[in-house]
Parts: structure tokens; C-alpha cells; sequence
């Protein structure tokens, strides 16, 4: 499970990491504190994350495409020093509105380009049989970090407002560019780089076309991700419906969740098994669980379920990203990559008011059942295809499903 960290540079980018996600987790909250403060509306908080993932779904590709040409770790600490920049936009700023829209749509614009260059550095930093380990101790150290940003932002907004936690964030990401700085570049695995001749989007867009194996992981992660994967909804709708509980209940479900997270990337580093046949596993068993969190009578029992379903999605999120890598050619995985980050956000635009919408129809029961049924027939429907694809029993992780062409 500790293997990648016996790496010096991924010590230091795991460090890194962790700090600079606690410092963006305290950012959200502050965000989320100071639209409500302005505008006393829920909804309009969804125009911030609309804002954030349009620019993904837009610039994706190319941001994939850059990230095949490009050394990473220059670009990446120029994203670095630039969302540094826009954080502090936000400790200036008077409480206005518009800002906050600004930031977010910024913010966007970095990850398009960003996202992939994050994938294909981290993978340098450690062996290529260490991967599947390294991106779930990325997922435990993502949701340690995101507890900790949220309890400690949760203090201090109430103390100083949303503006220190703009600042914190800002200083946070000091930590990922000194990580950057100070790494050993001669101890990094060399990745192929993208080809004169296969450097476009439309290169790209061709050879994901032509991977059946990753097309079906893409599609199944959207159908699991629409409907599945946005348990804030569903949550906040079930505790303020049938469960007939409060704000105190909702953040103790929060906790339950992040921590659910962390055991689910404990346990997929400990294993180490980032197979096909494991991804469609958790797929099916968090879905069977969704339609049993539909029928819990209590807080409590809905929290029991909680857990598991927290601690699949981190495993299932973690596979498709380890065999999106694995199973694709090194001087195509930036815009791969880009592709499963347009995936996530489309995911997230669509479910999220799909779900809403759901539980406004068919109340949260009704609502958590039926997407239940839908993902779990999705994933019954995704392994009949990833099994008929590779024609054979799919291999441990350090082997491709089928030869990448």
C-alpha cells in the first residue's frame, strides 16, 4: 500500500496535495457562505459549479492536447501561481457577486488544461505497477484533506468570515509550486510524448473513438457519476424529507461520507487490485446500496449504508482513472484524461439537477430507488460489454485489458 511512497518526489507531491486540498476545500465553503450571504439563495450556488465545469466540457480537449505536447511541471506550477492569483482576487474583493462568478469561470478555464497535465505528471512520479497504489493514496489524502479544510473553514468562517479562507487557500498553493520546484526531475518515469502527426484534438478524438474498452469505462462512469455519484442532493433531500432530521444530521452524513472515502482508498491501496472486474463489482454493489438507502427508515440506518457507498465510489472513481492511463498509449493520455474530465463534469451538470428533480417528483425515496435500478442495470449492462470486448478474463493491474493500439 506505501509503495509510491517510498518515492522521494511523490513524498513530496502527496504533501503537497494534501495541504493544497484542504486550502480548496476551506475555499468552497467560504464561497458557499458568502453567495448565500448575498443572495439568500441555494440555487444560485449551482450557477457557480455550472460556471466551473462549462470551460472543462468546452476546452477539454485541448487542454488534453496541450497536455501531450507540453512538459507538465512547468505548466503545471504556471496553474498553480494563477489560481494562487485568484484566490487573493477573492480575499480583495467587498462581497459582490460578480467576482465570485469571475473566479469560478477562471477556475474552469485551469482545470481544462490543468486536469490532464495533473494526470500525466503523477503517473511519472512512481512505477508504472505503483500507479493503481499512488492515485488511491491520492483519493485518501483528497478526502483527508477535504475533512480538514471543511471542519477547520468551518470555525473560522464563523469567526472572521469567508475572507481568511481565501487567503489560507491562496498560501496553500506556495506548497504544490515549492513541491514542484524542489522534485528531482532525473528520478521521473520518461512519458512519451505526442507525435507530430497525432497532436490535434481530432487525433485524439479518433483514438478514443477507437478504444471500445475505455468507451465503455467513459460511458459507465457517466451513468454511475449522473445518478449516482451526487449524494449531496439526495442526502440533504432525504434528511429534510422522509427522515425528517436537521442541518446537524446532514453534517454528520457529510462526515460519515468523507470518511467512507478514505476507507475506500485505504482499502483499494492496500489491495492494489485496479482491475476491470473490481470496477464493475463496486459499480453494482454501490448501486444495489443506493436502492437500499431509499428504503432506510432511520438517520442512523441511512448513515450504516453511507459508508459502503462512500467508500465504492472512491474505489470505482480510482479504477477508471487508473485504467483510462493504463490502458491507453502515454502520448495519448493527456486528452484521454481530458475526455474523462469532460465526462465527470457533464456527469455533474446533468445529475445533479436530474436528481433534483426526482426528488422533487418522486420524492427521495422514489428518487434513490429509480436511479438505483437504472445504475445497477448500467452496470450490469457495462460488465456484459467489457467482458465481450476483452474476449478473455481482464488482468491484474501493471497489464492492459486489450493492447493499446
Amino acid at each position: 500500500m506505501l509503495t509510491p511512497l517510498r518515492e522521494r518526489n511523490y513524498r513530496l507531491w502527496a504533501g503537497a496535495d494534501l495541504v493544497s486540498t484542504g486550502g480548496t476545500w476551506m475555499q468552497v465553503l467560504g464561497l458557499n457562505w458568502l453567495v448565500l450571504s448575498v443572495t439568500g439563495s441555494a440555487t444560485t450556488m449551482g450557477f457557480t459549479v455550472l460556471a466551473q465545469a462549462l470551460p472543462v466540457l468546452v476546452l477539454g480537449g485541448w487542454g488534453g492536447a496541450l497536455a501531450d505536447r507540453l512538459p507538465a511541471r512547468p505548466l503545471l506550477i504556471v496553474c498553480q501561481v494563477a489560481r494562487a492569483l485568484l484566490a487573493l482576487a477573492l480575499v480583495f474583493d467587498t462581497g459582490r457577486l460578480w467576482p465570485v462568478y469571475a473566479v469560478a469561470l477562471a477556475s474552469g478555464v485551469i482545470s481544462a488544461v490543468e486536469g490532464p497535465s495533473l494526470g500525466r505528471f503523477g503517473s511519472a512520479l512512481v512505477p508504472r505497477e505503483a500507479l493503481g497504489s499512488a492515485l488511491a493514496l491520492g483519493s485518501v489524502l483528497s478526502s483527508a484533506g477535504r475533512i480538514g479544510g471543511m471542519a477547520l473553514g468551518g470555525v473560522l468562517v464563523g469567526i472572521t468570515g469567508p475572507t481568511s479562507l481565501f487567503a489560507i487557500n491562496a498560501v496553500s498553493y506556495l506548497a504544490v509550486i515549492a513541491a514542484l520546484l524542489v522534485m528531482r526531475p532525473g528520478s521521473m518515469r520518461p512519458l512519451a510524448s505526442a507525435r507530430d502527426c497525432d497532436r490535434g484534438v481530432r487525433a485524439g478524438l479518433r483514438y478514443v473513438l477507437g478504444q471500445p474498452v475505455v468507451l465503455t469505462v467513459l460511458a459507465l462512469s457517466f451513468v454511475l457519476g449522473s445518478l449516482g455519484r451526487n449524494y449531496q442532493v439526495t442526502m440533504a433531500a432525504m434528511v429534510a424529507g422522509p427522515l425528517h432530521a436537521g442541518s446537524g444530521a446532514y453534517g454528520m452524513l457529510s462526515t460519515v461520507f468523507a470518511v467512507g472515502a478514505v476507507v475506500g482508498g485505504l482499502a483499494l491501496a492496500a489491495g492494489g487490485r485496479s482491475t476491470l472486474p473490481v470496477l464493475v463489482g463496486a459499480g453494482l454493489t454501490i448501486s444495489v446500496l443506493q436502492m437500499c438507502s431509499g428504503l432506510a427508515p432511520t438517520v442512523t440506518g441511512f448513515a450504516v449504508l453511507m459508508l459502503p457507498i462512500a467508500a465504492g465510489a472512491v474505489i470505482l472513481d480510482t479504477i477508471v482513472s487508473t485504467r483510462v492511463q493504463l490502458d491507453t498509449r502515454e502520448d495519448m493520455r493527456g486528452r484521454v484524461l481530458a475526455a474523462l474530465g469532460m465526462v465527470s463534469a457533464l456527469s455533474g451538470i446533468v445529475g445533479a439537477p436530474l436528481l433534483g428533480w426526482l426528488c422533487d417528483s418522486a420524492g427521495a425515496r422514489g428518487a434513490l430507488l429509480l436511479a438505483g435500478a437504472i445504475t445497477t442495470a448500467a452496470a450490469v449492462a457495462g460488465g456484459v460489454a467489457l467482458f465481450r470486448i476483452a474476449g478473455r478474463r481482464v488482468p491484474v493491474i501493471g497489464r492492459p485489458a486489450l493492447q493499446p493500439r
